[in-house]
């Protein structure tokens, strides 16, 4: 199923968005066994995102074929320590604290960690994330901290029927990306294995799917 599901996928995303940029899939491994992972890695997968810090330093050793480690769940300034210097790409940057700690951490282990700023593009109090308002100002200090590069921006989209709202809420995304971009941008990660589509119609760039891949997770396991 999982070799299967991935080359179906390759064959609906679009090797590009409405803006010319590559469209990256990365694989939400959460709750996934080593084993799983692998299949996907060897069915074509070359990049897999993580939720729990946990979970990313006990299957590190496990995981083959060299793909690039995201981390995508939200991250606790104590867990900072499993994922530095291990991690392509932190896309959960959620609030300045996180960015002082992986700053620092980054610093003293004299490496740069790339991160986007995660936006709470639906101002849901559930969920992290800079509110939209507030993100230039995040952005400012964020670009200050010289163990950190920003490479652009993340959000998900709140659970809703409503297509018209989510569009709007994707696109007010994706002006936030090219508004804030001086260059450095490479990702817009947004979309997931229910609204991927809308997302990359909208310019994202990076989509990050488990379901739609692995199948419903195993929340026993």
């Amino acid at each position: 199923m999982i070799e299967e599901n991935v080359r179906k996928l390759f064959g609906e995303i679009p090797e590009k968005n409405a803006y010319g940029e590559k469209v990256t899939l990365v694989a939400a491994v959460k709750t996934q066994t080593p084993e799983n992972i692998n299949r996907a890695i060897a069915a074509g997968i070359t990049d897999i995102g993580d939720n729990h810090a946990q979970e990313f330093r006990d299957n590190y050793p496990l995981i083959c074929g060299n793909p690039k480690r995201h981390f995508i769940g939200r991250l606790q300034t104590n867990k900072v320590k499993y994922l530095l210097g291990r991690t392509y790409l932190y896309h959960s940057i959620d609030r300045l604290e996180l960015a002082e700690q992986l700053n620092a951490k980054s610093l003293a282990a004299n490496i740069v960690s790339d991160v986007l700023l995660e936006v709470n593009i639906g101002g849901e109090s559930a969920k992290g994330g800079f509110e939209y308002g507030e993100l230039p100002r995040a952005y400012a200090a964020v670009k200050a901290f010289d163990g950190l590069k920003i490479k652009g921006l993340m959000a998900m989209l709140p659970e809703s029927d409503d297509e018209k709202k989510l569009r709007e809420l994707a696109l007010k995304m994706r002006a936030a990306y090219d508004g804030l971009n001086d260059g450095g941008f490479s990702f817009l990660s947004m979309g997931m294995s229910g609204d991927w589509r809308l997302c990359v119609d909208c310019g994202s760039n990076m989509i990050r799917l488990g379901t739609a891949i692995f199948g419903a997770r195993n929340y026993n396991r």
